[in-house]
């Protein structure tokens, strides 16, 4: 067993730092077979245990069928007001259920609600369907979504983890697409609640109890999700906030929900008493201009489209810590939105802490032979 705790001022999220002396006092989840703590914003682990072994996940791989849910509204693809039908299949899922009828319709705000809260199996096959047509095509999409970042570790069969051969992530891995689901802040809107009901209009309406404890019982918690099966046993990929620090804990393998809740309460008030976010550069921020050779536009005003953070032990000076916008030699134009054109490199004194990739906030298109004739005359006559 391997047990780490990270102690510098910061650390990048791949990097490994020498673990304390006492490895006893290491081990914030001791129970659980494989865990992990890793700071939202940044990425950083805090803590890890075996946190790279591929491990069935149960019903924390809903994780990944809402991350390809909230990015299909973000898109446009599909709306909260969406009608899903129930198909056959659907409706047999076993395990936990919001107990969809076959031909029963039901939104997709209340679909996200049955998987977010009661971790319904048949309401994550329905929602697969409706994304993708099918089951299967559903899950190549969360394969590829796995691929995409960086899940080295993950293999998914369907979209709800009831057990099945060759269906696996690791505690890692579900921090990373923890993560990647908490940018959909929304997401939290859902997890976060403790109950609430479905077919509120109906004879029968349906109650629903969230069955992540956590977001009742602990200040600041506001999701993600839990899972069991005899095979997994107690799993939870919980996250919470205070002030502007957000952390991500997951354990796997914990004998009862009493030492899957109590472990992750641990591993949160270790975060929040240790660890403070600090600010780089705030959202809406002017960070530097970019010259574009040969473009339309010869400039390119670079602006936070989101905050740049550090995470630091609390105590740490901070007087001399400073960063530094770093382009890439000669941009030329055209460039693509999105197009990595170079870095925001944050050090402490000459010591590199953190380096962010900078990306074009829009894209440039090559000027035209007059144009660039024009600018050139222009310049002659200034």
């Amino acid at each position: 067993m391997t047990c780490m705790l990270m102690l510098p001022a910061i650390a990048h999220a791949e990097e490994k730092a020498p673990p304390q002396s006492a490895a006893g006092t290491n081990d914030l989840a001791p129970s659980a077979r494989s865990s992990i703590l890793m700071d939202a914003d940044t990425g950083t682990i805090i803590y890890e245990k075996n946190s790279h072994d591929r491990l069935p996940p149960a019903s924390i791989t809903k994780i990944m069928t809402l991350l390809l849910v909230m990015e299909a509204l973000d898109e446009g693809t599909l709306k909260l007001t969406d009608m899903v039908r129930t198909s056959e299949y659907a409706a047999s899922m076993g395990g936990s259920q919001i107990f969809l009828e076959q031909g029963e319709e039901m939104s997709v705000e209340d679909m996200i609600k049955g998987i977010a809260l009661a971790s319904g199996n048949d309401a994550s096959v329905a929602m697969a369907e409706k994304l993708a047509g099918t089951e299967n095509q559903f899950v190549v999409m969360m394969n590829e979504k796995a691929k995409e970042l960086g899940m080295n570790d993950t293999h998914f069969v369907n979209p709800n983890g009831l057990p099945v051969e060759g269906h696996y992530s690791s505690a890692h891995d579900i921090a990373v697409m923890s993560r990647e689901l908490l940018k959909h802040s929304e997401v939290t809107k859902y997890t976060g609640l403790y109950q609430d009901y479905l077919r509120k209009s109906s004879q029968k309406p349906f109650w629903l109890v969230n069955t992540n404890k956590l977001v009742r019982f602990y200040s600041g918690a506001d999701g993600l999700k839990t899972g069991f099966t005899s095979e997994a046993k107690y799993c939870l990929s919980a996250t919470a906030k205070r002030d502007d620090l957000r952390v991500i804990a997951v354990v796997m393998g914990e004998p009862t929900t009493k030492h899957r809740n109590n472990e992750v309460s641990q591993m949160f008030d270790y975060a929040f008493a240790q660890y403070m976010n600090y600010s780089i550069v705030g959202e809406g921020e002017p960070i530097g201009t970019a010259r574009i050779e040969k473009g339309m536009q010869s400039e390119l005003q670079l602006i936070a489209e989101k905050p740049y953070s550090i995470l630091l032990k609390k105590g740490t000076p901070t007087g001399d810590i400073h960063h530094e916008l770093k382009l890439d030699d000669k941009l030329k134009a055209p460039i693509q939105q999105g197009q990595s054109i170079g870095k925001l490199i944050v050090y402490q004194g000459d010591q590199t802490l953190k380096e962010f990739d900078v990306a074009a906030p829009k894209g440039i298109d090559k000027a035209s032979w007059w144009k660039l004739l024009g600018r050139a005359a222009g310049g002659l006559f200034r």
